[in-house]
């Protein structure tokens, strides 16, 4: 008697599947592609009519430096930019503050004033390219800085487009760069949320993060059930607020990951529109057709890359991207084979966007839109995904939602479970890892991308010449202006931007907002 043979989120799979394993109006309950409840796709003719976004994440060092990358990445055919902040930056300090030392620039850009995010953009027409920024819990501030250096270049803020990801929810669950506690948090990114809806139509003021759900141990029906119960709290926040359903919910947007079981990972994504058309419809009652359309941004996982045999990881990101495509992403990045070890070189992140673009040009996938509709054995699994999923969602919202489960400890307990039963897999062979548990070997890993020291001395002379040149005086307003509508509960956005353009600094910004709602601390239990 054989094991039983399962997908990696332990779905059990046969043999072989056959026209009984798919309900007989399955296909007629699936539409077309760009028809309600989009399982086939968002857009009538998906890739045929408009490729996604080739939208390689970048930032390192200072805004000098990865200004180059991204003229570098735009020379090579990059379509859209993509922002990764330092660690200083995402938890509100200047790079000047003692608790920065050591990490300025070094797993994302800094950025502590208009005038780097200003140096960050030198060149390039905000009006005409698309950005994405990783940031969450400084998201007001960093959309704000971007606004800011928009009206300098002339593009005023609605015509400005790309994505905020402000998922501050995650951040108590996954990746824990976060300032404020989880109620003051989430009103800041409703803040966000409702300031795009009245003067930002083209900018995604959120995008709710599977990705770093499951880069952190979730298995694929955990990363879509916590991923849309996130959803469903920022829906409901908004509401709260006042707004209408279908005055926010098209410029929603989301983030997955793409891991290494190619036909999972496609019928995820199939599944995923299919669970956010009907929570949208059904419970939140949204008329517009646009509301219903689930928008989101692929990553190949950074997680499945492996410092061993690292050119091995060009092959493995060439198989998640291909998934990502033929799953319907309408953006996506491509990880460089030396992420495991270090940032990224040039040649790396090259031959990254290679990948993309040969999909794209040479594979032929993107001729007909969901070309592997009607295989039995992707629509088994992906009715099976959205029922799993769904009644993860139901679990939650039976807890009283995604911030109660996530205070009580629920969803920390299912994702360590998921990430122990996966490594246990791993060591004991029956999950195989090639290079790690399986055809190893000795290797000379490649050339590693390294900050230059220097990069922070300067960037720290920089702000503090910042600071004693400016006219402090409007900054002591602007900060206590904003101090003033923190404690009144008012939306911040007005106010933070008008404090990014009298020279305030992230860090003064973070502060304010710090003595008005407090920090988060993690209460560990003795």
């Amino acid at each position: 008697m054989t094991d039983t043979v399962t997908t990696d989120s332990g779905i059990p799979v046969k043999k072989f599947y056959e026209n009984r394993d798919v309900p007989p109006n399955w296909a007629r309950s699936s539409g077309k592609p760009g028809q309600f409840p989009y399982t086939r796709g968002i857009y009538d003719g998906m890739y045929r009519d408009r490729l996604w976004t080739m939208r390689q994440y970048t930032g390192f060092g200072s805004a000098r430096e990865t200004n180059r990358r991204f003229k570098y990445l735009i020379s090579h055919g990059e379509t859209g930019l993509s922002t990764a902040f330092d660690l200083p930056t995402q938890l509100g300090l200047d790079s000047d503050h003692p608790r920065a030392a050591g990490e300025v620039g070094r797993v994302g850009v800094a950025i502590s004033s208009v005038h780097d995010m200003r140096r960050l953009f030198e060149g390039i027409n905000l009006g005409r390219v698309s950005t994405s920024m990783t940031i969450n819990a400084t998201a007001p501030i960093l959309l704000s800085l971007y606004v800011a250096v928009g009206m300098e270049q002339g593009v005023s803020q609605n015509k400005l487009r790309g994505t905020t990801q402000n998922d501050i929810l995650k951040e108590y669950t996954a990746r824990n760069t976060y300032i404020y506690p989880p109620e003051a948090s989430l009103k800041l990114s409703v803040d966000l949320i409702e300031y795009c809806a009245h003067k930002m139509p083209r900018w995604h003021p959120i995008s709710i993060s599977g990705y770093h759900i499951r880069e952190s141990g979730a298995n694929a029906v955990q990363e879509l059930g916590f991923c849309f119960a996130n959803a469903v709290e920022y829906v409901r926040a908004a509401l709260d607020r006042g707004l209408k359903i279908d005055q926010f919910a098209p410029q929603l947007s989301f983030f997955f990951a793409c891991r290494n079981d190619f036909l999972e990972e496609i019928a995820k994504f199939r599944a995923a529109r299919r669970i956010w058309a009907r929570i949208m419809k059904d419970r939140f009652k949204a008329r517009d057709p646009e509301s219903c359309k689930l928008r989101f941004h692929t990553q190949t996982s950074g997680e499945t890359l492996t410092a061993q045999q690292p050119d091995n990881n060009i092959v493995r990101v060439a198989i998640q991207a291909l998934a990502g495509v033929l799953g319907g992403t309408q953006s996506l990045h491509t990880n460089s084979r030396d992420e495991a070890l270090s940032l990224p070189t040039e040649e790396s992140v090259r031959i990254a966007l290679r990948t993309q673009q040969i999909i794209a040009y040479e594979s032929g996938v993107t001729r007909t839109a969901d070309p592997l509709a009607g295989s039995y054995y992707l629509e088994s699994l992906t009715r099976t995904l959205e029922a799993k999923a769904t009644n993860l969602l139901e679990k939650v919202e039976d807890l009283g939602g995604a911030r109660k489960a996530i205070e009580s400890g629920f969803v920390h307990r299912e994702i360590q479970e998921s990430a122990y039963t996966f490594q246990r897999s791993v060591d004991e062979g029956r999950t195989i890892i090639v290079g790690v548990n399986k055809f190893t070997e000795g290797s000379r890993g490649p050339r590693i991308q390294r900050i230059d020291p220097e990069l922070e001395r300067v960037q720290i002379r920089q702000v503090k010449k910042m600071k004693q040149a400016r006219n402090n005086f409007s900054v002591r307003r602007a900060l206590g202006q904003l101090t003033r509508s923190a404690r009144r509960q008012q939306n911040l956005v007005v106010d933070i931007l008008r404090a990014v353009r009298a020279d305030c600094t992230v860090g003064e910004i973070s502060d304010a907002l710090r003595d008005s709602f407090g920090e988060y601390r993690v209460r560990l239990d003795v």
